[in-house]
């Protein structure tokens, strides 16, 4: 029997794929648990247009994630760091600082965990975050830090 997987399976395969199974274990375990349903011509249909939709709502996802990268990189952010004598900072900027900064500068929600610091920021000037906005697009946000 040709089953459609609505769930991943360990031993057969991976959510939207069909699968061909013994009739008594598509009966007994896959239908009654949900994982599946049987691959008859309107749920192949069905399938399709997910598919069709999850793939438009994908291309929407990243040409946002493209304009948003753009508008990224044409600002800045600024922060405040104290310093002491010589120069010497205190403490480093963190990307929840960063983040915060970022909202409130610039209107942006960018979260910190999605931000890579090369090694922590503790010197004044002007230093490049990476953020990962999508799987594909990645933007460097300029980080300006000035003393206070």
């Amino acid at each position: 029997m040709e089953v459609i997987l609505l769930e991943d399976v360990k031993s057969l395969g991976k959510k939207g794929q069909i699968v061909n199974i013994n009739d008594g274990y598509a009966r007994n375990y896959v239908l009654p648990k949900k994982l599946g349903l049987e691959a008859n011509t309107k749920n192949l249909n069905d399938l399709k247009l997910q598919k069709k939709r999850a793939e438009k709502e994908a291309a929407q996802e990243l040409a946002a994630a493209k304009e948003l990268a753009v508008k990224i990189e044409e600002k800045a952010v600024s922060l405040t760091m104290k310093t002491g004598e010589g120069g010497r900072t205190f403490g480093t900027i963190s990307t929840k600082e960063i983040a915060v900064a970022a909202k409130s500068q610039l209107g942006f929600e960018i979260d910190k965990k999605k931000m890579k610091l090369d090694e922590p920021i503790k010197t004044l000037g002007t230093h490049i975050v990476t953020v990962k906005l999508h799987k594909d697009v990645a933007a460097k946000l300029t980080v300006k830090v000035t003393e206070a």
